[in-house]
């Protein structure tokens, strides 16, 4: 019986490492996959969308935009063909949520500082204020790596136009004049095709790494 048991000792090893491999690959294809959702001004709260996008339930994506940066370069949506990026909207001046907001989009930075295909922009809802020089002087106070992150500053009513009728980061209606005044603690994600795949709470901790984990599984969806 012995011999017998020896004799086929490989032949059920090799069976037995088969049966394994077969049955984790079972597992796997019978595991639903993760996908992130393609979010669209329907999906979101009316009170964050405006009155001409209420109603889209397909096809949104940020429109075309050309800002300056705080090396004075322009930045356009070229920028970040191809690009998985995060957004937000802040001023150097905010005494408030921005400083944590900030602090949040560094660490993703840091998070990032290899990733070659995710990039951050930061927008200034003061751009009046935030001069190219103001802006170079926050980025170098914060630790900004200009190949990573882009803060910018231009027509304040372009950027209010981005702000609500692109990223859809607002709840506040407005003109974009001189009183109008934007204040969101709101993170986007954007896929490489300009689409919204997820909001969080720029000053929440917690969010940024569900962000993190977010931005994960969006960049395994462009392996498959």
């Amino acid at each position: 019986m012995l011999s017998f048991f020896s004799k086929y000792k490989f032949f059920g090893i090799v069976l037995l490492l088969l049966s394994i491999i077969i049955i984790y690959l079972f597992y796997n294809a019978l595991q639903p996959k993760i996908v992130l959702p393609v979010y669209q001004p329907a999906d979101f709260n009316s009170e964050l969308v405006d009155s001409t996008l209420v109603h889209v339930k397909k096809y949104h994506t940020i429109a075309d935009f050309s800002l300056t940066n705080q090396n004075g370069e322009t930045i356009t949506q070229d920028f970040y063909k191809d690009k998985i990026y995060v957004a937000d909207f802040f001023f150097t001046t905010c005494p408030t949520i921005c400083p944590i907001m900030t602090k949040n989009m560094v660490y993703l930075q840091s998070k990032i500082a290899n990733d070659k295909d995710v990039l951050l922009l930061s927008h200034s809802v003061t751009p009046d204020i935030d001069s190219v020089a103001q802006l170079k002087k926050y980025a170098l106070e914060k630790g900004v790596n200009d190949n990573k992150w882009n803060l910018v500053t231009g027509e304040k009513k372009h950027i209010y136009e981005l702000a609500r009728k692109s990223y859809l980061a607002v709840k506040t209606d407005g003109d974009g004049g001189p009183f109008d005044m934007i204040h969101t603690e709101n993170f986007i994600l954007i896929d490489k095709d300009r689409r919204i795949r997820g909001t969080y709470d720029g000053t929440n901790k917690e969010e940024m790494d569900k962000l993190l984990q977010d931005l994960e599984v969006l960049k395994m969806s462009y392996l498959n």
